[in-house]
């Protein structure tokens, strides 16, 4: 039985359809990419970059129709605000957060919501909490009754269906800041982990 998920979901412009590094896109959507090359889809990421590579999706970023997103710490703090009313107001568990920024990786427990739905909640709330604060990194984009949204279309996801892929993931979420020279994270919506032996069988 799937108890949960690790979630990954990206800035604009972080990962594009035709990504050198691989895409979760069977096609290029936006013509500002188009000339770029075809969509990357396949069962494999990378994560490292030749120097060519690394030009190729430079230049692509400046294509885009916005500049690329990346979160400044203030805003991070902001898309928390924004997580935690979301995991409030409907009935959100999760076990582990962190915002990055150019990305968000998150360990939610199984609820009645599909796991797509819980992301497009949270991604809505924190939207609004930035545009509440006036922090939204595109906010000279944005116009009466028309909000750019900060966020990627696609996210990946892998379901978690034993303790140990739950903790492994946990684990990994908590760490992954270090990866990049930050500080391990602490938000107040995140809970901890019972494990599935204390009877943590109920979903919202």
């Amino acid at each position: 039985m799937v108890h949960g998920s690790h979630v990954i979901f990206g800035a604009y412009g972080f990962w594009l359809p035709n990504d050198p590094r691989g895409s979760w896109s069977d096609f290029v959507g936006a013509w500002e990419l188009w000339r770029f090359g075809p969509a990357t889809k396949g069962p494999e990421r990378k994560f490292e970059l030749a120097p060519s590579e690394r030009r190729w999706l430079d230049e692509a970023r400046r294509a885009l129709k916005y500049p690329a997103v990346e979160f400044t710490g203030e805003q991070a703090l902001a898309i928390g605000r924004g997580f935690s009313k979301a995991v409030t107001s409907s009935n959100l568990t999760i076990w582990a957060c962190s915002i990055l920024p150019f990305h968000v990786h998150l360990v939610i427990a199984r609820h009645t919501y599909g796991v797509e739905q819980v992301v497009r909640l949270l991604k809505g709330r924190a939207t609004k909490q930035l545009l509440e604060e006036r922090l939204h990194p595109l906010i000279d984009h944005c116009h009466p009754g028309e909000t750019v949204t900060p966020w990627a279309d696609r996210k990946w996801k892998v379901f978690l269906d034993s303790d140990e892929s739950i903790e492994n993931a946990i684990r990994y979420v908590e760490e992954n800041p270090e990866k990049e020279g930050k500080p391990r994270q602490h938000w107040s919506f995140v809970q901890a982990y019972p494990g599935l032996d204390h009877g943590w069988v109920t979903y919202h």
